[in-house]
């Protein structure tokens, strides 16, 4: 069938010639197609604009800067008589050629900044940090919502995690107050504790009506109906575990072994099989018990993955601990194991039943892919690939970044997308979607993260275009210029999907201060420590007392053997010198107050 009608789309790819006679252009995808583009009378450009930066135009420079080899997107117009594309808007994603604006040093520490600034904004306004008037929804413009009063346990934790981040990053001490009184307010309002088992498990959230407020135990969410998700457990962690590495509060780590002890006790396999199941009976914290219905025995891959991006990874990066060392090398010895199907499709399996074989009839899921686990799961095998070098682990997270741009990407547009069918129907050649073309901004985050390590331990010149078209799709796309914050979705052609309901706001039970700033922090760290070699700083504020041993461990994530080291630190703002520049820790001094410790981190 021939198009017969205009229609406006987007194309992201790489300049191969410009005839300044008839304003034309060559533009070559992603995958190898050449697209011939006309620059329209009123064509106008820009540069890819960060949070809280003037309008980088460069309409006046355009057609000097049309220079082969220059990544750029154009959004106009398909007619049906032209083979022309009648591009009316460019963007750059550097002002010369092989610049990416985001590669400079502190393009992600400005854009958490400007994260930071906007959700205390939204949610506390001017006033104190008062987590009761904490609301999950937020509109569009960071509005709190005025019908919803549910508060979700995992969605505070993530602006937790969110607003410690920030301050790692910045310094800021708004940030840290701000996650600390999170904090506080999950262990008051949302923990549970089990004397008897030595356990802490989490609420699934609170109602709050004035200063009355209904705890709710058990999940609610259709899919998860009473029952006790592994999942909502172990993003209650996520926040407090961040916070903990700036502070070394011990509540937080007494909380986070009880809760760890409520997975190892209640939700591991100790049968043959292994690995943890998804959900359990909120009264027997049984996992077979008949009442979880379709989630009884399964696992899946919230239930065995999501522990080390969540709060593990951060844990053994706080402690140094030979047991979470252990937990993580189980975790992804299971998933190296156990997930991929690439006899049947390109894509790893993500539901199954208690022996291992697939689940392909739950839920929503039934047999399909969610293209951002995909890539998750490339980068963080190469997260601890470093910790514990094992040629599985490298070769299942290649395996995955080789396969996932011709299956999961758009390779006319730029992005990734969301959840389609994990195999190919009769005489179909692309993946299903299974709702929409639409793109989500986590499943952006989990591309940009897997290429950039990539690129930074592999040295891959493959995966490091594929790190920057992903993060220029996001750069240019997601952030919202106008009322801050980022979108939850974009249409295939990048513009805003802003029909309504959960991906319309800020703020709902699927985006919270967690995908966007964990983006930030380690863009930022793989891209300064590992691609460009730029040093960062980063901030703490101990408890007195609170680190064993007084030692603080700064270093930034799991990285390669001897690749950093602590450049200098400052201690309130005056030199210090007790560090282990090697070891990446740092002595504190012996004080009854709070000190403010800075270390640069510099690429070796």
């Amino acid at each position: 069938m021939s198009i017969n009608f205009p229609f406006s789309d987007l194309i992201a790819g790489y300049v191969t010639h410009y005839d300044a006679n008839g304003d034309v252009f060559g533009l070559k995808t992603s995958d190898g197609r050449e697209f011939k583009a006309k620059l329209s009378p009123m064509a106008y450009a820009k540069l890819i604009q960060n949070f809280d930066e003037g309008y980088p135009d460069a309409t006046g420079s355009m057609k000097s800067m049309l220079a082969p080899g220059r990544f750029l997107f154009a959004y106009g117009v398909f007619y049906p008589d032209s083979d022309l594309f009648d591009a009316k808007q460019i963007v750059f994603a550097g002002r010369q050629k092989g610049d990416y604006v985001f590669e400079k040093q502190d393009w992600w520490i400005k854009q958490v900044n400007a994260l930071g600034k906007f959700y205390l904004k939204a949610q506390f306004g001017d006033k104190e940090y008062d987590y009761r008037n904490y609301r999950t929804t937020l509109s569009l413009s960071g509005v709190l919502s005025t019908t919803n009063f549910r508060q979700e346990t995992d969605t505070i934790s993530r602006l937790v995690y969110g607003f410690a981040t920030a301050f790692l990053m910045t310094g800021n001490d708004s940030f840290l107050r701000a996650a600390e009184r999170g904090t506080e307010y999950l262990r008051e309002h949302m923990r549970f504790v089990d004397s008897d088992e030595g356990i802490v498990y989490w609420y699934h959230g609170i109602d709050v009506n004035g200063d009355r407020e209904e705890k709710i135990f058990a999940s609610e969410f259709g899919d998860d109906y009473y029952a006790i998700p592994a999942y909502e457990q172990i993003y209650a962690l996520a926040g407090p575990i961040q916070t903990y590495r700036c502070t070394g509060d011990p509540k937080i780590m007494d909380d986070t072994e009880k809760t760890i002890k409520l997975f190892n006790n209640f939700f591991l396999d100790k049968g043959p099989e292994g690995g943890y199941f998804s959900h359990l009976d909120p009264f027997t914290l049984d996992p077979l018990s008949d009442s979880l219905g379709h989630n009884k025995g399964k696992k899946n891959w919230n239930s065995v993955g999501d522990h080390a991006p969540a709060y593990l990874i951060n844990l053994w990066l706080a402690t140094g601990k030979q047991e979470y060392a252990d937990m993580l090398e189980y975790t992804f010895d299971t998933i190296e194991k156990r997930f991929p199907d690439y006899a049947n499709s390109p894509f790893v399996q993500e539901r199954f039943y208690q022996d291992w074989s697939a689940d392909t009839t739950w839920g929503w899921q039934q047999n399909r892919a969610v293209v951002g686990h995909n890539l998750k799961i490339s980068w963080n095998l190469m997260r601890m690939h470093s910790l514990k070098a094992k040629e599985g682990y490298a070769n299942l997270a290649q395996k995955i970044a080789d396969i996932m741009p011709g299956v999961g990407s758009d390779q006319q547009r730029g992005g990734w997308y969301d959840v389609v069918e994990r195999l190919l129907g009769e005489g179909e050649k692309h993946y299903r979607f299974v709702w929409h073309d639409r793109k989500a901004w986590w499943q952006q985050e989990q591309a940009i993260l897997a290429y950039l390590i990539l690129t930074g331990i592999v040295g891959n010149k493959e995966y490091h275009r594929l790190a920057r078209e992903s993060a220029a799709f996001y750069n240019a796309w997601f952030l919202d210029l106008e009322e801050g914050g980022v979108y939850f979705n974009v249409l295939a052609n990048g513009i805003p999907y802003l029909a309504g309901g959960n991906e319309r706001g800020k703020g709902s039970h699927s985006m919270s201060g967690y995908h966007s700033f964990e983006l930030c922090y380690l863009a930022a760290v793989y891209t300064n420590l590992l691609i460009t070699k730029q040093p960062m700083d980063f901030y703490f504020k101990p408890i007195p007392g609170g680190f064993p041993d007084n030692i603080l461990r700064v270093s930034p994530d799991i990285l390669p053997p001897g690749s950093i080291k602590i450049g200098k630190c400052e201690i309130d703002g005056e030199p210090y010198s007790n560090f282990d520049a090697q070891g990446l820790t740092v002595t504190l001094p012996k004080t009854n107050e709070r000190v403010k410790v800075k270390v640069q981190i510099v690429p070796v």
